[in-house]
């Protein structure tokens, strides 16, 4: 007999960020498979008696790791169980929710995505960046800043973009700044970096491009940081009058 997996997006931290359809789906489920950035108050939702499998993924490891995942949601499926596969952000947005979506579909194993509030988003807005703002930023361009992906990015096209999200650049940001600048971006652009964003333990600094790196490393920062870059991260809505030019 087949359960059912539910692919799901625990938001950008802060349990109360949760979609209405995530935290019921939490309440009910049989398994919850989750991932590190998933905290202690967004898994105090699931059922007391509920399988809680932590598939935090390790350096070097992400391949295999990836396969075990996709077999465990299956296998737990097929043993007709309800699984709810709980990511952070969004299940489609950086997260291999397609590779166990499409590993889910192989196996004839019936499932469904809840979207989650991405950090890609919330991050900047807990910031008090706006990524789009009438007459400063018209677009936005989310990219992953994992070292293994720096050779496939069009850096002259991101350097042009109006406001720049990435995602797991802490490790990269250097390197990031650097190729930014050589594909066109100027030194002095805005750029910000936020960690823990809709925690209470949320930071975040800001600086220009050139001394992003360097701001990042002095304010004592660590991962998993959500980079800005673009005019709008000189920005702090939380503070700044432009509120009541929005409002």
């Amino acid at each position: 007999m087949n359960g059912r997996v539910h692919l799901v997006g625990a938001g950008p931290g802060d349990a109360d960020l949760l979609t209405l359809r995530a935290a019921r789906l939490l309440a009910i489920a049989d398994v919850v498979v989750h991932d590190r950035l998933v905290g202690p108050d967004v898994l105090a939702l699931c059922r007391p008696d509920a399988e809680l499998v932590d598939v935090s993924k390790h350096p070097g490891a992400d391949a295999a790791a990836q396969d075990d995942i996709n077999e465990l949601l299956v296998a737990r499926a097929q043993a007709g169980l309800d699984v709810v596969r709980l990511k952070g952000g969004d299940p489609f947005v950086f997260a291999r929710g397609a590779e166990e979506a499409q590993a889910l579909s192989a196996a004839g194993v019936p499932f469904d995505c809840v979207p989650g509030v991405s950090s890609a988003l919330a991050a900047p807005a807990a910031a008090g960046i706006a990524v789009t703002y009438r007459e400063l930023a018209r677009s936005v361009v989310i990219v992953t800043g994992h070292a293994r992906a720096l050779d496939d990015q069009d850096w002259p096209a991101l350097a042009a973009a109006d406001t720049l999200v990435v995602l797991m650049g802490a490790a990269t940001a250097g390197e990031l700044t650097r190729r930014l600048i050589a594909g066109g971006r100027p030194r002095d652009t805005p750029a910000a970096a936020i960690q823990d964003a809709t925690l209470p333990g949320q930071r975040d600094v800001r600086s220009t491009l050139a001394d992003l790196s360097e701001a990042i490393a002095e304010a004592g920062l660590r991962a998993p940081l959500v980079l800005v870059i673009g005019t709008v991260a000189a920005l702090d809505l939380r503070r700044s009058p432009l509120l009541e030019a929005i409002a």
